[in-house]
């Protein structure tokens, strides 16, 4: 496989998503979902004019390229100039909104003053593995990839030119392909269709589908789909999808940003409405879980994968996306997905597939189920604020969820306190289950810190818990008269809450007797060592265990500021970070100091956190999860949480009915 660690675009629909370089190229293409399962090995278009070998149109040393989106959709359009052969491309890519069809459109002119004979080349690799072996079939005048549970068809109204399913890569260079099979059993395929001559200044198009299929329907299914997929009007579909898009981002358009005439604002508002587009696209809409990212690299060269759900990441997403329309997600975020992950002594597992299956994961990280504690009473305190609405259904619904995470964070700081372990004999002479026992005492294994790189007791995490803790006790303020025919649960909700109560206390005790360095008077990361780290602003900002004008505090702001802000005025994660060398400023750290300012009412530093993410957007208005101090060199391009903390950080800022 190439290595390809950078999506330069996004297109797709709610089942399927397809990432494209800045180039062009089709990188990666997902259905149903958008973490799971990835097709395209490598999907290559080339011409090959008049007498040439083939020219790639993502890769040709006399290409120039220009790549935008249709105004407020997810309508890709590569613009592509052949400099040798004056000849022009407009390559319009997009998926039906319908149907879980790729679109691709071409229009090529002829700027020359010769003839140009167009042949048109797709060379498709799909992914092939020892149990679950693809093949390649010419039927119905397509090229159909298959195997047990895939299907794949790339075809058009036009008829085939010429195929080759065996030993492409020895003939392709040339242009000219040619296989007396109809089926083989390569993975690497290549068909091509002639185009036929375009005089000077005349232009001429041409339209392909991508089909997927689950392994469910027979190739007589897939061949009859194609049929029906051939009648469609690319045209009027690609129109379709124009408006879809459109009306999805007049919906979700509650800041109603307004342009003032300078480029920074304009900037603004692309990012902003690409967040939008972006996040729909990651959202798998069956579960309400939210993908981090579309994969960047699945071979794990530079990271441990980002194509998962984080329950941590989805919660902290969704805080920001309930200010512009993405409320419904929430919920059915915390009523599908939350609770169909979470283990039976109350935790969340590290990461899941977006369907709810559990993903590799190397350890568990506490403050995983403290967020989703913390971001249930969030989402309707937000929604509270914006809606003038009460909606306590949505508290009751989640509260026993709620209240078993919080039984385990009170194991979780019983163990960090040293209090001593009162053995449910009763129960376990019940259950006579050990190894549910072994797994309902996780509470005792060492926690990952956020960055997943130490185990041990941070500040970031028992800032989540006691967060989680208050914000269950507001939980149980907000349906405690929901009983009110029910004495026994009221009676039982008013000792939970003093049970609490005492359990912040003693929190935030431990963080002041080992979190805060005595000497230096700031706030430490964890009880180890004495890096500097971003993280331990979450301990003002959102988690609210301290006074923001507490003296440490602005010690720590201070340390943080001389050691962790870069010359290009982002902020790297903690001191001696080793990932991907450290030195490169992150979208989501920068954020988090641009709301501190925010919140202590230093709207000047806080607007320059936001021009720092603001230069570090692409040029289609996506968000990294890092860059570097020159602003050029980006790492996971469409990260769902660096979205979120711009769209956090612009509310504050320039929402008029803002809250804080």
């Amino acid at each position: 496989m190439k290595k390809k660690y950078y999506n330069d675009a996004f297109i797709g629909n709610k089942d399927l998503i397809a990432t494209f370089s800045k180039y062009g190229e089709l990188l990666r293409l997902y259905y149903p979902s958008p973490d799971y399962m990835q097709y395209s090995d490598f999907y290559h278009i080339g011409v090959k004019i008049n007498d040439s070998n083939i020219i790639y149109l993502h890769n040709d040393v006399n290409n120039k390229y220009n790549q935008y989106y249709e105004d407020d959709t997810n309508v890709l359009i590569t613009d592509i100039e052949n400099t040798y052969f004056n000849l022009k491309v407009k390559q319009i890519d997009c998926a039906m909104i319908s149907q879980d069809i790729l679109l691709k459109k071409y229009i090529f002119k002829n700027d020359n003053n010769i003839d140009l004979d167009l042949k048109f080349l797709v060379h498709s690799k799909v992914f092939s593995s020892y149990n679950n072996t693809a093949g390649g079939l010419i039927s119905n005048n397509a090229l159909i990839q298959y195997s047990h549970n895939y299907t794949c068809a790339t075809f058009s109204k036009e008829k085939l030119y010429s195929h080759q399913l065996n030993n492409v890569a020895s003939t392709i260079s040339s242009g000219n392909i040619f296989d007396k099979d109809y089926i083989g059993m390569s993975s690497d395929s290549a068909i091509s269709y002639d185009l036929g001559t375009i005089k000077p200044g005349e232009t001429r198009e041409f339209c392909m589908y991508i089909y997927i299929s689950s392994g469910d329907d027979s190739i007589t299914q897939v061949q009859e789909e194609i049929d029906k997929v051939r009648r469609i009007d690319v045209n009027k579909e690609i129109n379709k999808v124009i408006r879809h898009w459109k009306k999805y981002v007049e919906e979700h358009d509650t800041l109603k940003l307004k342009p003032d005439g300078s480029d920074y604002m304009n900037k603004i508002i692309q990012i902003y409405k690409r967040t939008i587009l972006l996040i729909a696209l990651l959202i798998n809409e069956r579960t309400g879980a939210i993908s981090a990212s579309v994969e960047v690299d699945e071979e794990r060269d530079k990271c441990g994968r980002y194509a998962y759900c984080w329950p941590r990441d989805s919660v902290l997403v969704y805080k920001a996306m309930d200010f512009i329309g993405f409320e419904n997600m929430t919920k059915k975020l915390y009523e599908v997905f939350l609770r169909k992950t979470q283990e039976k002594n109350g935790m969340w597992e590290q990461r899941f597939y977006t369907d709810g299956r559990l993903a590799p994961c190397w350890g568990y990280q506490i403050d995983e189920t403290a967020t989703v504690v913390y971001g249930a009473y969030r989402h309707y305190e937000i929604m509270t604020r914006k809606t003038g609405k009460k909606d306590k259904k949505f508290l009751k619904d989640n509260m026993k969820m709620l209240e078993k995470a919080v039984k385990f964070l009170e194991k979780y700081m019983d163990n960090i306190l040293g209090k001593e372990e009162t053995e449910d004999v009763v129960r376990m002479e019940l259950e006579k289950d050990y190894n549910y026992k072994e797994r309902d005492e996780i509470y005792k294994h060492p926690s990952y810190d956020l960055w997943e790189n130490t185990e041990g007791i941070h500040l970031y995490s028992l800032s989540a818990i006691y967060s989680a803790f208050d914000s269950m006790i507001r939980v149980y303020d907000e349906v405690y008269e929901l009983f009110a025919k029910n004495r026994l649960k009221q009676d039982d909700i008013l000792k939970c809450k003093k049970k609490l109560e005492e359990y912040k206390r003693e929190t935030k005790q431990y963080i002041l007797n080992n979190l805060v360095d005595k000497h230096m008077n700031v706030l430490l990361r964890n009880t180890t060592d004495r890096m500097v780290d971003i993280s331990v602003v979450a301990s003002l900002f959102p988690f609210r265990v301290f006074d923001m004008n507490d003296k440490f505090v602005q010690n720590t702001i201070d340390q943080i500021n001389m050691t962790l802000r870069t010359y290009s005025g982002g902020y790297l994660r903690y001191q001696g970070d080793g990932y991907l060398g450290g030195n490169n400023p992150w979208i989501i750290a920068t954020g988090w100091m641009g709301l501190y300012f925010n919140a202590v009412g230093d709207k000047k530093r806080a607007n320059e956190c936001l021009n720092f993410i603001v230069q570090s957007a692409t040029a289609q208005g996506f968000l990294a999860e890092q860059s570097n101090s020159d602003l050029n060199e980006k790492w996971v391009i469409g990260l769902a949480w660096s979205h979120a903390v711009f769209i956090e950080l612009l509310v504050y800022l320039y929402n008029k009915n803002k809250e804080n």
